[in-house]
């Protein structure tokens, strides 16, 4: 008998907020999901491995497999590509495992647009000034790229009301709990309905914070 097909669970956040740091923790304690890894053209960055983290490859053969229709979804972020190819995610369902996407927002509606029964899941920052601080300490981007998505994430949660789910990435425990009721069990607390009710006080604050909040 063949094993029952997965499902596809896309999580976006502005950089930074930790999604994944979360993904890699949900993976490791549950060997029911998959991350489907992505293409992009962005450089490999230290500690990252290509086929694991992402398929680094270069801006001519990604519009070869954009030509091509080899993804479900495709986008441009800060100057880079990223795509998710249709055989890798054909390939992690077929194995009855879900399917978890790590994507922006713009690829998480082509995906719901081209797979209507995936699931879409937002996860806020508990505020600009900690989203800062958390990109000024992994140390990867200068003080201009820092700014640059600071004022990017006030656009990215704007989307949030496309998303299924709502999360806020405060404590990371609790938040990792909250996906894995998401993905295993019953994750209707954290529907968009009701998460919009329940944090409209951040929403509003984080959509009018200036991006270079101190």
């Amino acid at each position: 008998m063949s094993p029952k097909k997965g499902q596809v669970y896309v999580i976006s956040a502005p950089s930074g907020t930790g999604k994944t740091s979360l993904v890699k923790a949900l993976l490791e304690r549950n060997a029911a999901a998959q991350v489907c890894v992505s293409h992009t053209t962005r450089k490999i960055r230290p500690g990252e491995v290509d086929g694991l983290n992402y398929f680094f490859i270069s801006p001519a053969r990604f519009q070869k497999m954009l030509a091509d229709k080899q993804f479900i979804e495709a986008a441009e972020v800060f100057g880079y590509h990223y795509g998710t190819s249709r055989q890798e995610v054909n390939r992690v369902l077929s194995s009855g495992r879900h399917i978890i996407l790590e994507i922006d927002w713009q690829g998480a509606l082509q995906v719901k647009s081209t797979m209507p029964e995936s699931q879409l899941i937002f996860i806020l920052p508990p505020s600009l000034a900690a989203l800062r601080e958390r990109l000024i300490n992994r140390n990867q981007d200068d003080q201009d790229t820092v700014e640059r998505r600071l004022t990017g994430a006030m656009e990215e949660i704007k989307q949030h009301g496309h998303f299924d789910f709502l999360l806020i990435n405060d404590i990371f425990n609790t938040t990792l709990q909250a996906l894995e009721q998401i993905l295993f069990a019953d994750g209707s607390r954290y529907k968009l309905n009701t998460q919009v009710i329940d944090l409209e006080p951040l929403i509003n604050q984080l959509l009018q914070e200036p991006g270079n909040s101190p």
